[in-house]
This record gives structure tokens, C-alpha cells and sequence, in this order.
């Protein structure tokens, strides 16, 4: 897995320090700029933060490139529906070796292993046989019609990877772009930073965290799941390891 910042608002800690500004004083854009010392951006990010004003923290955003997860792990990325992305296409892109994720529970017993990799190699050979299958089908059929063998074989190899991609599983490898804005942000760490979320979003969004921390460290200093800055809230559900949680984010 490889998580990467790849932009940011520039000076993002400054941008919402002058939308807090605007807000709560009197002062015109003209000015909105003066006397924003590191000690005023702070105290303004601070005030913000305690009061749970969130609308000014929408003014910034961050933009990460992710690969090596699986699909399963992208499904429940893009349920964060404040965001934008962007995901390799398995409609356009041929994959002729496909890579595939596999869970830590399952690489670390060595039959389980065996069993996964022997399915992952089966998807392939099917992908590869209707690949086959569907292109010389519909290649004849648009030769027939009239295309040129140049565009027929274009348009043959579009559709016939566009249906044969259904036999790839959840562990298929996949590459996306993400932008959020740090109140999405916010929510996307409390949910998906937690002990019970799947381990696998929960590596990509605490890495995701570490590297925002570097630019931002007074918006990011104590984000985290919610146990972080209260009680569980999970209940029953709840993994029991709050002071061990809260360690690993401090220390992040």
C-alpha cells in the first residue's frame, strides 16, 4: 500500500485562519490578512476547533494519491460522499496480470494462503479466456459491419475487457485519487481511524492522517478516532483498548 499528498490549499492553516477572522470581526477582505501572526492563526484554529465551527474548515483541501489496496477497500473509501475521485478504470485499462491484496488473517496461514492465491490465479485464466472469447466475437461482428480492422480491434478489446473484468474479486488491486476538504476529513479519520473499522482503510487513513499532520499540525494535532478526545462510542462493539488508542495518536 502506498498513500501519497499529493496538493494541498496553500498555507492552509492561514486560509481558514481568515475565514475564522471574517467571521467573528469586523474587519474587510482588505484587511482580512493583517496581523495574522503565528500565534493569532493559532489561537483562531484553536477557538474554532472548541467551538465545533466546521464551515470554515471547508475552504481547504487535500489531495492524496492511493495504490496498492483492493477493491474492497475502495468500495468503502467512496462512501465518504464529500469527496472527489478518481479510480483506475478496469473498463479501459487491460489488466493482463492483475495484482491482488491479501488480508494479514489469511497470508499468515500458509493452506489459507495456498487457497487464495490458487483463486486469484483462476480469475486470471477466466479474465484472459472471455477476454479471448468476447473479442474475436465481436471483432467479426464489427468487421462484418463495416469497421476497419483497426477500429474493430479497438472497439472488440473496449467491450471485451468491459464484461470479462466481472470475474475480478474484491482483492483486485487497485489505484485512485482522492480530495477531500478537512471538515470531510475530520469525519473520515473519527470513522475510519477507529479499531473496528477494516484493517485495511484503517492503514490507509491513518497514514493519510501522519502526512496532513506534517502540514497542518494544529488542525490535525488531536484527530483521530473519536475516542481520541472522549468516550468510545461503540458500546459493547467497542475494542477496549482506548489508552492504547489514544498513545498511537498522539504519537503519530
Amino acid at each position: 500500500m502506498k498513500v501519497k499528498l499529493l496538493a494541498y490549499t496553500p498555507e492552509p492553516e492561514k486560509v481558514i485562519s481568515m475565514a475564522a477572522k471574517l467571521c467573528y470581526s469586523q474587519v474587510g477582505i482588505e484587511e482580512i490578512e493583517s496581523n495574522l501572526t503565528a500565534e493569532n492563526v493559532e489561537r483562531f484554529l484553536n477557538m474554532l476547533i472548541s467551538l465545533g465551527h466546521a464551515s470554515p474548515l471547508e475552504h481547504v483541501s487535500f489531495t492524496f494519491g492511493i495504490e496498492g489496496i483492493s477493491r474492497s477497500c475502495s468500495h468503502q473509501l467512496v462512501r465518504h460522499r464529500i469527496a472527489s475521485y478518481s479510480q483506475q478504470s478496469q473498463r479501459y485499462v487491460k489488466l493482463d496480470q492483475f495484482e491482488y491484496i491479501i488480508p494479514p488473517e489469511i497470508n499468515k496461514i500458509k493452506k489459507a494462503r495456498e487457497v487464495f492465491i490458487e483463486s486469484m490465479q483462476k480469475d486470471q485464466e477466466a479474465y484472459n479466456e472471455l477476454v479471448e472469447i468476447l473479442f474475436k466475437e465481436t471483432y467479426d461482428e464489427l468487421v462484418n459491419s463495416g469497421d476497419s480492422e483497426k477500429e474493430a480491434s479497438r472497439k472488440a478489446e473496449k467491450k471485451a475487457i468491459e464484461d470479462a473484468r466481472y470475474v475480478f474479486p474484491n482483492a483486485c488491486e487497485t489505484k485512485i485519487v482522492v480530495t477531500m476538504n478537512i471538515r470531510s476529513l475530520y469525519n473520515f479519520f473519527e470513522h475510519r481511524c477507529c479499531e473496528r473499522a477494516q484493517w485495511e482503510i484503517r492503514e490507509v487513513a491513518t497514514e493519510m492522517l501522519k502526512q496532513v499532520r506534517e502540514v497542518a499540525p494544529i488542525l490535525f494535532k488531536s484527530k483521530g478516532p473519536k475516542c481520541v478526545n472522549g468516550s468510545c462510542p461503540e458500546g459493547k462493539m467497542t475494542c477496549g483498548r482506548i489508552v492504547e488508542v489514544r498513545e498511537k495518536f498522539k504519537n503519530l
